[in-house]
């Protein structure tokens, strides 16, 4: 067999520490320095490194001449609805297919913690991608934004230079150009390293980058702040002075930096014993103004200084002559005056300190952000961000905020080592695997996420209340955790999309299981709701309503109208008739429960998950116990035709119904229990029947010319079972030995017979060994797909073919096409790609999942749910999850309740 030969070489590889391609993106680095501090674990490049593949963006010219005739209609109801969006309603259309972003192979890890806007800096330094407004980027490089170091030795200035290897028509007075071949970037989020040698100066500067992304921590990592750490190496034999500055616009590159009213001041703040001083840059917008904030902290042998207020234009000789000076800034008392329109307005803040010969010492910055009322594109009500409930609302925070974090980012740093240090050092893992498992969690900070406190006034249970079979109007977890909301992708604008979250999800119930329960519990209060008002949806051309009740909606909303109001920002499709919505629904309450043993969310989404099975019945048209696929692109692929049973929702719903068996139980309801098992018997004879071949799972049952197509993501219903501790004995949807043969044929033909074995998973494959190009999306591989994918191959045992499965995806992503931190949904074999910066590779945590509850009993697990995130245990009717079952295994025996 192919993947045997493949598998011996894999391990070869595996045991001599292959690294070719991260050996490639630092192929131009002089320096022998290596910095001080940087892990061995993340992903490195040269600053002077530049990809070979430029791919662009997917577009109408790239679909085929049978599937343009196919989607004509939606092709012109498309255009219509884009130009009333943009040219009349003055929006942004929730997916533009006429402006993609345009692949920039800059990106970083970008600053801040969870739900209070982001920056993003590139890997070669940059200020480039910034998300203030809620959910809503703008994609601009602040060349002004930049660090600056200064040498002094005898009370002179021996070399100034800007750190960065730009070389700008502006700011002609600042020496531009450094080399970047002897600097280079290294990530491992929350924290990210770049090493500056200086050429001829026998210093080499380390900045380390904070943000405060803490697992299980629901108060910092809430916090619109990061921290810069400048480790300051001198190998000289004599000592030097040295000053980093740090230059900020107010502003973003947007064009309100222009609109007038803007001003900074100077501030000092002395707290518990410890002074903080810097410069506040106040935004002033008519809708979500907001301060940002340059910060050191005061110490001994330190020397803060700043310069309020400089205009970024011209040559900007006055500033660098002033630090040239004597390595400090020298400004004018006082605030700056109100910028008039067309008037930009910038500010500096430098810090310096000696250095002894042969000996280190280190320099401190923060940059926050303060924003704490916001409101969306809609201006129809104001919320309040979660940090807010520690530091106010009253647009004053941003001295207290940088000081906590100067004072702070050591403890923060503790934590973040603690929760990754288990992983970093477990030899049996490779190297890119630790890379990609935690930089891919760049997307719960920077998916335009928002983390909000619940309005007094706020009735999340949809009008169905607790003692009806519904909600309570506010759930604990919610008034106490928040309400949290994250895009389906920066470029797919919609909150919490969640066909696309059930692959994500396994990131947030790892890591914040609190997030995560509350983002159920609004979906859930949503789906007793309805909005009756008809619109057209652009695939069928069709009027329907916005929302069904009893029916999980597609999103909870798009940024630039009003989230968690209104519902469903995604109409190409009517969602209510979607087969998957409603199963991932019932399957992440199960897995969630599992993990997190909180009997009063499994009491509380009970009665929701049996409303939504009712709802999906009717899609049994026959009968037989199976759903079936109405011959349209009815769930998440929603470019790709189903007909009949289908692997995928076929699957999906025998999962489902498995875990409806399982709760029944847990809520000792027997007579649910005996319904969903007479379901899940004749469906699973049912599934078998009509789609295994012998081999694998049909994609359909169609009939039709490519129904035997090899879907990667067939077995995603087992995945899931797997992940919540179900599959075998009384539990169980589908035969093992079917399941491990799919999985096979899936490794075979969609990885290995695809682009040489080196890209992932494609999505469906001919059993002749080509791709399947009937749609739009059979043909293309999904980042977050193929993780889940490799997921279940572990679960089953297959953990070197789910390594390579899903490092084929990492390779392709990270070092060939320069996709770092905007990890698309999408790549074709060759050429193009699809939607950047995308939810769905989250799913990479499914991965550790699998990992940590596939191990030895006796090990201790990687991943765990500390005892802090479980809630109260409340007096129920539910049982533990072993009662009565002596042959399913305890949820703390797999590692995830201590």
């Amino acid at each position: 067999y192919l993947s045997l030969s493949f598998l011996s070489d894999y391990r070869l590889n595996m045991e001599s520490g292959d690294n070719s391609s991260t050996a490639e993106l630092m192929s131009r680095y002089v320096s022998l320095e290596l910095g001080y501090g940087v892990p061995k674990d993340g992903w490195r490049i040269c600053l002077a490194h530049e990809f070979k593949e430029k791919r662009k963006p997917f577009q109408a010219k790239d679909v085929s001449l049978s599937n343009i005739v196919e989607h004509i209609g939606l092709g012109v109801r498309y255009l219509k609805w884009w130009y009333k969006k943009t040219q009349i309603e003055k929006k942004a259309p929730f997916i533009d297919m006429f402006r993609a972003i345009p692949l920039r192979q800059i990106y970083g890890a970008p600053l801040g913690g969870i739900g209070g806007g982001t920056i993003t800096r590139g890997w070669r330094g940059e200020f480039c991608r910034w998300q203030l407004n809620p959910g809503m980027y703008h994609y601009k490089t602040v060349i002004a934004n930049q660090f600056t170091v200064c040498l002094r030795r005898g009370g002179q200035t021996v070399y100034q230079q800007v750190l960065s290897v730009e070389r700008p028509p502006t700011l002609q007075g600042w020496n531009w150009g450094y080399c970047g071949e002897y600097a280079f970037y290294h990530a491992l989020y929350p924290r990210a390293w770049t090493v500056y040698p200086l050429p001829g100066q026998n210093v080499t500067l380390t900045c380390r980058q904070v943000s405060p992304v803490i697992p299980h921590d629901y108060q910092d990592s809430s916090l619109p702040v990061a921290v810069f750490v400048w480790d300051i190496e001198n190998k000289n034999d004599y000592p030097l002075d040295v000053s980093i500055m740090l230059t900020m616009v107010n502003g973003s590159g947007h064009k309100d930096d222009k609109s007038g009213g803007h001003w900074n001041e100077p501030f000092h703040l002395e707290k518990a014993g410890e002074s903080v001083s810097g410069v506040l840059l106040h935004h002033c917008t008519t809708v979500n103004p907001y301060t940002l904030c340059m910060a050191a902290r005061e110490q001994v042998d330190v020397i803060n200084s700043q310069y309020t207020a400089f205009s970024p234009k011209g040559t900007c000789g006055v500033l660098w002559g002033d630090l040239i000076a004597d390595g400090r800034l020298d400004s004018p008392t006082g605030s700056s005056p109100p910028t008039q329109k067309g008037e930009v307005v910038a500010a500096a803040l430098a810090v310096g300190c000696p250095v002894p010969a042969q000996g280190h010492n280190d320099l401190e910055f923060s940059l926050a952000w303060d924003m704490p009322n916001i409101t969306f594109g809609s201006r129809e009500r104001e919320h309040v961000r979660r940090y807010t409930r520690f530091f106010g609302t009253k647009a004053d925070a941003a001295p207290s905020l940088s000081h906590h974090a100067l004072t702070h980012y050591r403890l923060w740093e503790r934590s973040i080592e603690e929760w990754q240090r288990p992983i970093l050092q477990d030899s049996s893992l490779p190297p890119w695997y630790k890379s990609a498992l935690f930089n891919e969690l760049y997307f719960v900070v920077d998916g335009g996420t928002v983390w909000t406190e619940l309005p007094e006034d706020s009735d999340v249970s949809g009008g169905l209340r607790s003692e009806d079979g519904g909600l309570p109007a506010q759930p604990a977890i919610i008034k106490e955790y928040g309400r949290f909301a994250y895009l389906e992708g920066q470029e797919y604008r919609m909150y919490n999309t969640y066909d696309v979250h059930f692959y994500a999800s396994f990131a947030l119930i790892m890591l914040w299981p609190k997030l995560a329960l509350s983002l159920q519990y609004d979906i859930a209060g949503s789906v007793v709701s309805c909005d009756p008002t008809e619109r057209l949806h652009l695939m069928s051309g069709r009027n329907s309503p916005v929302k069904v009740k009893n029916v999980v909606p597609h999103d909870i909303g798009d940024p630039d109208d009003e989230p968690w109001q209104r519902v469903n920002a995604y109409l190409i499709h009517d969602t209510a008739d979607w087969k998957d919505l409603n199963l991932k629904f019932v399957l992440q309450v199960y897995r969630d429960f599992h993990l997190t043993q909180d009997t009063q969310y499994l009491q509380d989404m009970w009665p929701i998950c049996q409303a939504v099975m009712e709802s999906e019945m009717k899609f049994d048209t026959d009968g037989d116990g199976l759903i079936e696929n109405s011959g349209y692109a009815d769930q998440t692929y929603d470019g790709w035709t189903a007909t009949g049973p289908s692997a995928y929702c076929g699957g999906l719903w025998l999962a489902s119904v498995c875990v409806m068996c399982k709760m029944a139980r847990l809520v000792n309801n027997e007579a649910a229990f005996q319904r969903f098992r007479d379901i899940l018997d004749r469906g699973s004879a049912a599934f078998d029947k009509l789609l295994w071949n012998g081999q694998y799972y049909n994609y359909d049952s169609s009939g039709q010319d490519l129904s035997n197509s090899v879907m990667s993501d067939q077995c995603a219903g087992q995945w899931f079972l797997r992940a919540s501790g179900l599959g075998d004995g009384q539990f169980q949807a589908f035969p093992k030995e079917k399941i491990c043969s799919a999985l096979k044929s899936v490794f075979d033909l969609n990885v290995m017979s695809f682009a040489g074995g080196q890209m992932g998973a494609v999505n469906g494959m001919r059993p002749e060994g080509v791709p399947d190009h009937s749609s739009v999306q059979s043909d293309e591989v999904w980042i977050g797909v193929v993780y889940g994918l490799a997921a279940i191959m572990i679960h089953e045992g297959m953990l070197e073919e789910g390594l390579r499965t899903a490092e084929g995806c990492y390779r392709t992503v990270w070092e060939r096409l320069g996709m770092a931190f905007q990890t698309p949904e999408a790549y074709c074999e060759k050429g193009i790609y699809r939607s950047l910066a995308y939810m769905r590779p989250l799913s990479i945590w499914a991965m550790q999942l699998a990992l940590d509850t596939s191990q030895p009993r006796d090990q201790a697990p990687k991943t765990t749910t500390t005892p802090t995130d479980q809630a109260p245990q409340t007096t129920t009717t539910i049982q533990t999850e072993t009662e009565g079952e002596p042959g399913q295994k305890e949820s703390q025996d797999q590692g995830h309740i201590p």
